[in-house]
């Protein structure tokens, strides 16, 4: 079997290495994963790259000097910047098209999963179960990477995925979009079948370790969880989501 923790490091083609070039790309418009910075680079390029980062909605991540040099590169002058291998779309644009279509939106929010074995096999149950958009944070969740596209068995180049610097700021702008929000809750009282999600809804899922982060938790609308048989721990997150969206399509294909 592939071991995909061994893959983490990106191949040099998905790489854009050095300030100018880096400035360069991010002039032209092409989307970039996220941009690794030194923590000790100043001058203006640095100053340049952080404005048109903010304004492209770029994720920095600010790391030391031996980061940049285990991505085998050289003559990267404290800049690192990965190609997006996933083409991102406003959250907005998307509810929009799902409307104009005549169809009820359903949408996926990933809360602070990184094993990106997980995004993989969730994008790929969310593109079967109907899912119209995945939607993560611009910290906090794995790479969409080629193993995370691999992973996914092509499905996170087929659906839409929406990134966006705020899960909450997110949440809000569903509900004003008249979109229910569902946070799934091992501790939740009502079970995942008792709900309606032929309305317009989206369902939240946290990471396995620590759950949906609470100040989300607490804006969601309603919570529900997945009975099981025994008591354990937990399910895998990519079981537990394609448990959930399975229901939800059923609901609106029978």
């Amino acid at each position: 079997m592939k071991n995909f923790r061994q893959q983490h490091r990106p191949k040099k083609s998905s790489l854009v290495i050095g300030r100018n070039a880096v400035i360069e790309v991010l002039r032209t418009g092409q989307q970039l994963d996220r941009i690794y910075l030194d923590t000790r680079a100043t001058g203006e390029e640095i100053s340049e790259i952080k404005r048109l980062a903010v304004q492209n909605g770029v994720p920095v991540n600010y790391v030391p000097a031996a980061k940049l040099n285990s991505f085998n590169v050289t003559n990267h002058d404290g800049c690192v910047a990965q190609i997006a291998k996933v083409q991102y779309q406003n959250l907005q644009d998307v509810i929009s098209l799902v409307i104009d279509n005549g169809e009820a939106p359903l949408l996926l929010i990933l809360d602070g999963i990184t094993d990106i074995r997980n995004i993989g096999g969730i994008a790929r149950t969310a593109l079967c179960c109907g899912v119209h958009a995945i939607i993560i944070p611009d910290k906090g969740v794995g790479a969409l990477n080629e193993d995370a596209i691999l992973t996914s068995a092509g499905a996170l180049e087929q659906i839409a995925v929406c990134r966006v610097n705020s899960l909450m700021k997110a949440v809000d702008e569903l509900h004003l979009n008249g979109i229910k929000v569902f946070a799934s809750e091992m501790t939740a009282e009502k079970n995942v079948a008792d709900c309606d999600y032929k309305t317009p809804c989206a369902i939240v899922m946290g990471s396995e370790e620590k759950g949906i982060y609470p100040a989300l938790m607490k804006i969601c609308d309603e919570k529900i969880k997945i009975p099981m048989a025994r008591d354990f721990e937990s399910l895998n997150v990519s079981v537990a989501t394609g448990i959930i969206l399975y229901e939800v399509m059923k609901q609106r294909l029978f």
